[in-house]
């Protein structure tokens, strides 16, 4: 996919013991046809388990119409999900496992620098399913098995109409920097993984200054873009930096006068990740659901519920006919994962300062 070129391939080093594995692993010789998808999981063994458990950095809401879908098709694995920010989420999933406390099956991260950090540390089971083969090689970890983009988030410029009107509306990042917006922008918090990618992106095309020039507008910060386009609708707040596409979808799709802005530089982009973890309490249902989740079935799913762009080429774009798809947006996203990942810590260290959090 020639767009997905520009998100780059995210290459990370494994131990020996990794490496042997995955130069084992390989696709299994015949893959069972299920209700739209084809699975390599033992279907009885995954039933037999009865359950299934999700970590995720998406929205409630849409972890239940999600996981929904799936329980529709398998009603004998119940499903769960616990569902944090992206820093948030990884500090509790290593804490569990240095506590050998295993209770995650499949885990959903949007900052590829934490899992390319997870990988290393194996965390990941290596699983080939046999829908990876209609993702680009760049959605998928080297050696392939161990974690793989489940969908592509961007962020831009988001305004309501009723607050803002169009020809006052910024234009550009650097329209942000307007005296007139101080105290009427909102972000998320340092531990959104899309945040950070705002940041990583921006920050060399706009200058060095740009960042500190932004904090003086005394920016607010939240969890998730429920909540931001929530200040947005009720006038709390009039634009929001780095909004989320998806949350833009959502809401206009429930009649929320909302409009969102393609810089002409670019929206930063960053993928959501999934892999299976090593030692899943669930591992067959694990397999079963990475299968369906991957598959058209599984990602149109992703888009109904979560309204998320996937990087297959055979699936459509989330929403109706108004959604930009991934092929007409100019995406910024990290060249290099690992210098990304190395710029988390003093990313948070500033972006708390600029949100107040460490001052």
């Amino acid at each position: 996919m020639r767009l997905l070129a520009v998100m780059g391939m995210a290459v990370c080093a494994i131990g020996w013991s990794g490496l042997a594995q995955a130069q084992n692993a390989k696709l299994c010789e015949k893959p069972v046809q299920m209700e739209g998808f084809k699975s390599c999981a033992d279907v009885a063994k995954a039933k037999a388990e009865g359950a299934f458990t999700l970590y995720s950095t998406d929205p409630e809401q849409g972890q239940v119409k999600l996981l929904a879908a799936f329980n529709k098709l398998f009603p004998e694995i119940k499903t769960s999900y616990v569902r944090l920010q992206a820093g948030a989420l990884y500090a509790k999933v290593l804490s569990e496992r240095q506590a050998k406390s295993y209770l995650v099956d499949v885990i959903q991260i949007s900052d590829m620098g934490m899992i390319l950090d997870f990988q290393r540390k194996g965390g990941f089971r290596q699983y080939i399913s046999p829908e990876m083969q209609f993702f680009p090689k760049e959605a998928k970890s080297q050696p392939e098995g161990f974690w793989t983009w489940g969908s592509v988030i961007m962020a831009g410029i988001a305004y309501n109409p009723n607050n803002v009107p169009a020809a006052e509306a910024p234009k550009k990042w650097e329209d942000l920097l307007n005296p007139k917006w101080k105290d009427a922008i909102n972000v998320k918090v340092s531990n959104s993984g899309l945040q950070h990618g705002v940041w990583y992106m921006l920050k060399p095309i706009l200058g060095e200054g740009y960042f500190k020039q932004f904090g003086e507008q005394k920016p607010r910060a939240f969890d998730s873009y429920v909540q931001q386009y929530g200040r947005l609708v009720d006038g709390q707040d009039k634009i929001i930096m780095g909004a989320q596409y998806s949350g833009y979808i959502e809401f206009k799709a429930k009649g929320a006068p909302l409009a969102f802005v393609f810089p002409d530089t670019g929206v930063p982009a960053v993928p959501e990740t999934y892999g299976i973890v090593d030692q899943a309490p669930h591992p067959n249902a694990a397999e079963l659901f990475m299968d369906w989740f991957l598959s058209p079935v599984g990602q149109k799913a992703l888009a109904e519920a979560l309204l998320l762009h996937s990087p297959r080429a055979d699936v459509p774009p989330p929403g109706g006919a108004d959604t930009v798809p991934l092929s007409k947006m100019k995406l910024l996203s990290p060249a290099d994962w690992n210098d990304f990942e190395k710029d988390r810590p003093s990313f948070a260290k500033e972006w708390n300062r600029i949100v107040g959090t460490g001052r």
